[in-house]
C-alpha cells in the first residue's frame, strides 16, 4: 500500500491564519492572501531588478520564496511584530523556531521531493538577493495593507504604516525606491480611477 503525504494539504491551511491578530482590521487579511501578494510583488521587484538595473535576478524563483516564506506559521501561528522583534533573544529563538517548523514540514513530502522544496523552504546562497527582496515584498505588503486600512477610515494601522515604510526604505533597494515611486501611488486610488479602458 502506498504511502500518502500531508504537505499540501498542510499547505491549503495558510487560508486558516489570520493575520494583525492584535489590530483591529477593516477588512480580515489571512496567511494564503499575504503570500500571493507577497510572491507577485518580490516577481515584481526582481522584474524591476532586471529591467531597470541589468540585473540577473530569478524574479519566478523569488515568487516561489514569496509563496512559501510563512508556511512555517502553518504550526507556529502569526506571532505579532512587537513581540517577535522584542529582543534579539526572542528573534534568534522565532526563527530557529521557524526552521524547526520548516524542518517538520518538509517531512510531510516523499524523500525523491524534500530537496526540491528546500531550496524553497529555506534561504540559499544562490538566491540570496532574491531572498532580500522577498523580505522587502513582504514589508511592502505590509505597507500596502496600511494603506487600504487607512482608505477604510481605520487609524488602527497608523504606527504599523510608518513602521513598515521605514522598512522599506532601510533596505536601500533601488528595486524598492522603483516600486515605491511608480507602482505605490495607485493603491490609494478608487476603482475608477485605476481600471483600464476596455
Amino acid at each position: 500500500m502506498k504511502k500518502d503525504y500531508a504537505f499540501f494539504a498542510m499547505m491549503a491551511r495558510l487560508k486558516w491564519i489570520d493575520r494583525w491578530a492584535l489590530m483591529r482590521n477593516s477588512e480580515e487579511e489571512n496567511l494564503s492572501e499575504h503570500s500571493l501578494e507577497v510572491a507577485m510583488l518580490s516577481h515584481a521587484l526582481c522584474i524591476i531588478g532586471n529591467t531597470r538595473f541589468g540585473k540577473d535576478l530569478d524574479a519566478e524563483h523569488a515568487a516561489l520564496l514569496g509563496m512559501y516564506h510563512d508556511v512555517s506559521e502553518i504550526l507556529t501561528g502569526d506571532m505579532p511584530t512587537p513581540v517577535k522583534y522584542r529582543s534579539l533573544e526572542i528573534k534568534h529563538a522565532y526563527k530557529q523556531i521557524e526552521k524547526d517548523a520548516n524542518e517538520s514540514l518538509l517531512t510531510l513530502l516523499p524523500e525523491d521531493m524534500q530537496d526540491a522544496f528546500r531550496h524553497v523552504l529555506f534561504s540559499d546562497v544562490e538566491h540570496a538577493y532574491e531572498a532580500k527582496l522577498v523580505k522587502c515584498a513582504d514589508k511592502l505588503s505590509a505597507y500596502i495593507k496600511c494603506i487600504q486600512e487607512k482608505k477604510a477610515g481605520n487609524d488602527e494601522f497608523a504606527d504599523a504604516e510608518s513602521s513598515a515604510i521605514n522598512s522599506v526604505k532601510d533596505m536601500g533597494l533601488p528595486e524598492a525606491e522603483v516600486f515605491l515611486e511608480e507602482f505605490l501611488p495607485a493603491y490609494s486610488r478608487t476603482l475608477d480611477a485605476i481600471k483600464p479602458v476596455l
